[in-house]
């Protein structure tokens, strides 16, 4: 969505890399599922780019979590440190 210094990563990979996703067609799936925002607009395609600061906005069963990405990883992470990666929000 943003490109802020020009450093990003494609959306899919992001939602697999901090396992928002166990695969990128699942990822995808929730793409075109309409279930995901970043900076409060939807992704509309898989391609779209997340930056450090980009918040991200999704359904997980019943419940919506609301994500700031505070750094990108370069692979999948384990769950404890792909924590590390992003801060919880508030839902505002």
């Amino acid at each position: 969505m943003s490109k802020k210094g020009g450093e990003g990563l494609r959306i899919d990979r992001l939602l697999v890399y901090l396992r928002f996703a166990r695969t990128r067609l699942l990822a995808r799936a929730m793409i075109e599922g309409r279930s995901l925002r970043c900076n409060r607009k939807r992704v509309r395609r898989v391609s779209e780019t997340v930056s450090i600061g980009d918040v991200l906005t999704f359904a997980v069963g019943n419940d919506i979590r609301v994500v700031e990405v505070i750094s990108l990883p370069e692979r999948r992470l384990s769950p404890s440190l792909a924590k590390t990666f992003y801060r919880e929000r508030d839902r505002a």
